[in-house]
């Protein structure tokens, strides 16, 4: 397919597993990212503000509702719209996040778990974007151990529900349209989800300052203070943890997409930097020991490439398993936290600043590296897969 280039990063040519239709709206979302994107995401992340001019060109892009039926002309494959995540990260990883919270966790809850009529109510807008999603699970004392540990409640009130509680990094929140809202039932004590619309009463989204990564993304402090949710408003499908998890565990494998973008990023602008830098007459490129840091780079994109693919077609043909996305998000994270490094240390002094994109795929490696599952839970969940036994903490 001409006018298809391919990525610096992928030596070996996965992408030319796409279909040629598939492979041109990757083109298209690639021209987007590098027209739109690349010039403005060094200065948002600084000034840790939101582009929303940016989100009329992914609605152009209608690349949204590629995962769900009826949401799209064609559903799309595991294996494209891992590719659509990847390209956006290596270019943002802080968009990438703020798109996988959107059509990831946010509409895969309603796909998910909603009734046929709520996903008729919700998807389509969501899908044209011109409805914005959050996921809203993590809670200030609930990390790793939300599953037992969730302390956001939800009491049955007639026909509408009141939830009371309080989340925390919860990307999108402070202008989503609708967070899905993850509470236990005072009644049975399980794990059920909420839609809660922007401008309900009690519901309350503070911006999180301070942060050194993800800067462009919104991460919202949530207080949930007798915020009164309709009946309607409850996913039917989300009736215990279980549930949730099912939601993760197709979101997961995205972001060791997204972490494989992300290190390609970091890469192909060391790769740049190095053919431009001239020290001692000659460009670094051509010296043996940054070299060695490029190929090492470059084997940690293409070993994880190959990983998040296999996991792709895992998934495509519906036998991908909870340690299937836990080891890639593991192992991917990991390398892209060497990768990253390495990448400022060829750059040298020159790696801390910004206006060399470096330091900022340095810094929100280090989300990617946690978000989603840390590396020990992800550990524990292929480790017990793989034993038998369960070394998880009770």
């Amino acid at each position: 397919m001409t006018g298809f280039a391919a990525h610096t990063g992928d030596l070996y040519g996965f992408e030319e597993q796409l279909s040629d239709a598939e492979r041109a709206i990757v083109l298209r979302v690639r021209e987007f990212l590098q027209a739109e994107v690349a010039p403005i995401a060094t200065e948002y992340w600084e000034r840790a503000e939101f582009p929303f001019q940016v989100i009329d060109g992914f609605r152009a892009l209608d690349t949204a509702g590629l995962m769900y039926d009826g949401m799209a002309a064609h559903r799309g494959t595991r294996l494209l719209t891992g590719f659509i995540a990847l390209e956006i990260g290596r270019v943002d990883p802080s968009m990438n996040t703020f798109y996988g919270v959107h059509t990831g966790l946010a509409m895969g809850s309603v796909d998910r778990c909603g009734s046929p009529e709520q996903r008729e109510r919700w998807l389509p807008a969501m899908a044209r974007m011109e409805k914005i999603g959050a996921f809203a699970l993590t809670e200030p004392h609930g990390g790793s151990d939300v599953a037992g540990g969730l302390e956001t409640t939800a009491r049955r009130d007639g026909d509408t529900w009141l939830l009371n509680g309080a989340k925390r990094w919860i990307g999108n929140a402070t202008f989503a349209d609708l967070v899905v809202v993850w509470a236990r039932d005072e009644e049975d004590d399980q794990v059920k989800g909420f839609v809660v619309e922007k401008g309900t009463p009690g519901f309350t989204a503070t911006k999180i300052g301070g942060k050194v990564a993800l800067r462009t993304v919104q991460n919202a402090d949530i207080v949930l203070a007798d915020c009164v949710v309709p009946e309607e408003n409850r996913l039917r499908r989300a009736n215990s943890f279980r549930d949730t998890g099912d939601v993760l565990r197709q979101t997961r494998g995205g972001v060791a997409w997204g972490a494989v973008g992300c290190m390609m990023g970091a890469y192909e602008a060391a790769l740049r930097y190095a053919g431009e830098r001239v020290q001692f007459g000659r460009p670094i490129a051509g010296f043996q020991l940054v070299q060695d840091h490029l190929a090492t780079m470059l084997g940690n994109v293409t070993s994880s490439l190959a990983m998040v693919v296999g996991l792709a077609g895992l998934q495509d043909r519906g036998v991908n398993k909870d340690e299937h996305a836990a080891l890639a998000k593991s192992v991917v994270s990991t390398r892209m936290r060497e990768t990253v490094a390495l990448a400022r240390e060829v750059l040298g002094g020159n790696g801390i600043l910004l206006e060399n994109d470096v330091a900022r795929y340095m810094a929100d490696a280090e989300a990617l590296y946690s978000y989603e599952g840390t590396r020990e839970i992800n550990q524990l969940i292929v480790g017990r897969a793989v034993t038998g036994l369960s070394a998880f903490v009770r």
